[in-house]
């Protein structure tokens, strides 16, 4: 079987209800606000059947909220288990899409196109090494393990190695702090 659409699976819900609780429905759905304002006219419902009810509410709420919109009005109503209902058919309707992978910030392309610039030339380790462990982008043992490493070059590399390449937001993370505590040398790579 085809998956439903939020408008179809909407539009079912309706159907299925008496007449009284449909125009509970309705006047509950002329109460809702976007925004602090309604956005629902009395005329937009008088006299409506539940498929244009269903095709009122996608336009108004937008086919990702509208199956929401219906389960929180039907609750209010206290339709709770037509709400229930609409709510599984929701979830077994369609599988949720793939979510495509965010873009890639400019902080993270920052530090993964300066890897060599930033080993090379980071000098303030301590305060950098300091403010990840406060910022829990490492640990304790990673922390004193970095810390142990002879030379400066050595402890960025290690930075690298092991927590930055974890995360986006460790990457992001780390280039604030950069920014932070080397700005002049961010600033000069920026720059180029």
């Amino acid at each position: 079987m085809a998956p439903q659409t939020p408008k179809r699976l909407v539009s079912n819900a309706l159907e299925d209800m008496s007449e009284v609780n449909l125009q509970k429905f309705c006047m509950a759905l002329m109460e809702m606000k976007v925004d602090g304002r309604r956005v629902v006219r009395r005329n937009q419902v008088d006299g409506k059947k539940f498929w244009e009810l269903a095709d009122l509410m996608v336009g108004v709420f937008t086919e990702t909220k509208v199956v929401n919109v219906a389960v929180e009005i039907l609750r209010d109503i206290g339709c709770c288990q037509e709400a229930e209902d609409l709510a599984k058919d929701a979830a077994s309707s369609s599988p949720s899409p793939p979510v495509p992978p965010s873009p890639i910030s400019d902080k993270e392309l920052f530090v993964d196109n300066y890897r060599v610039e930033l080993i090379q030339r980071v000098s303030n380790i301590s305060a950098i090494l300091d403010q990840l462990l406060k910022e829990k982008v490492i640990t304790c043992e990673a922390y004193d393990t970095i810390r142990s490493k002879p030379t400066n070059s050595e402890k960025m590399r290690a930075i690298y190695d092991t927590p930055i390449k974890s995360t986006r937001r460790a990457k992001e993370i780390f280039y604030d702090i950069l920014k932070e505590q080397e700005l002049f040398l961010v600033n000069d790579l920026e720059g180029n």
